[in-house]
């Protein structure tokens, strides 16, 4: 007998992927979680019918929306998450020496425990000495701390919910009073082919913010399209002047010296949805 798990990425599309069983599900003070071990993509993580990350396909998420970063900036020592209660991007942000204190704040606490429980091989750097984890509205967090990271990564749901403060324009005004003089930020930014009316809105926010905004890609199977953006706004350092030879061996699946430079070469379509606003 078959059981699928489908989400309803668009009104108009699904993706289905067949399930052994169902591991784990609770409603949460903010959402439903759900863990379910599917056939094609392993254990999963869904919140709210949606899903957020698998151990399949994770690294390719959590590779690129921090290296592309860490690489960027010469001297990231303390970095902030929002969102990211999976540990992934944690687990990645670690692997860079540098980096002095790391801090995770996502508003739902029972994402972390699931996590520590069903995704050790993602979560397994939330106990790391240098990471801080607070339980707390993550756009609180950054309208109270002026001036202090030098990297902050918006690893968000989608844009509803208790993420759709994180896509505004008030959220990336408080995120550059949070940076350092010389910091930058990266988000996740959702799919070209379904959210190019977002993706337009939101790099025209962050343009009018950072003397540098860059759009940037990735593959991953199990988000709606499977071409994902992420949009990074910094203060002074360009990813695209990063010198290639110097960055640290860091044991990635997806993410390279290479990669990190082809990430940013834009299909035509991608580079419309950036001119649409002019």
């Amino acid at each position: 007998m078959n059981f699928w798990f489908t989400e309803l990425q668009t009104p108009d599309m699904a993706l289905s992927c067949r399930t052994k069983t169902m591991l784990h599900y609770e409603k949460t003070p903010f959402q439903e979680l759900a863990v379910y071990d599917t056939v094609q993509f392993g254990r999963m993580l869904v919140l709210d019918d949606v899903i957020q990350t698998t151990v399949n396909d994770e690294f390719v998420y959590h590779e690129m929306i921090t290296h592309v970063a860490l690489n960027t900036h010469p001297s990231p020592r303390r970095v902030l998450v929002i969102g990211g209660g999976d540990g992934g991007t944690i687990r990645e942000i670690v692997k860079h020496r540098v980096v002095e204190k790391a801090t995770l704040v996502e508003i739902d606490g029972r994402v972390i425990e699931a996590a520590k429980r069903f995704f050790p091989e993602i979560s397994c750097a939330l106990d790391d000495p240098r990471v801080e984890v607070i339980i707390d509205d993550g756009i609180r967090h950054v309208r109270e701390h002026r001036g202090v990271y030098d990297l902050i990564i918006v690893d968000s749901t989608d844009p509803v919910g208790p993420a759709e403060g994180l896509f505004s324009a008030a959220f990336y005004r408080d995120v550059f009073e949070a940076l350092t003089a010389d910091g930058l930020f990266v988000a996740q930014t959702e799919s070209p082919f379904f959210n190019g009316d977002l993706i337009t809105r939101v790099f025209k926010d962050i343009a009018g913010l950072f003397p540098v905004a860059r759009l940037y890609l990735a593959c991953v199977p199990t988000y709606p399209g499977g071409l994902w953006t992420f949009t990074l706004g910094s203060k002074k350092y360009d990813p695209l002047q990063v010198e290639a030879t110097g960055l640290p061996e860091l044991g990635t699946r997806y993410y390279s010296p290479a990669v990190h430079r082809s990430a940013f070469i834009l299909p035509p379509f991608v580079a419309d949805l950036l001119r649409a606003e002019k």
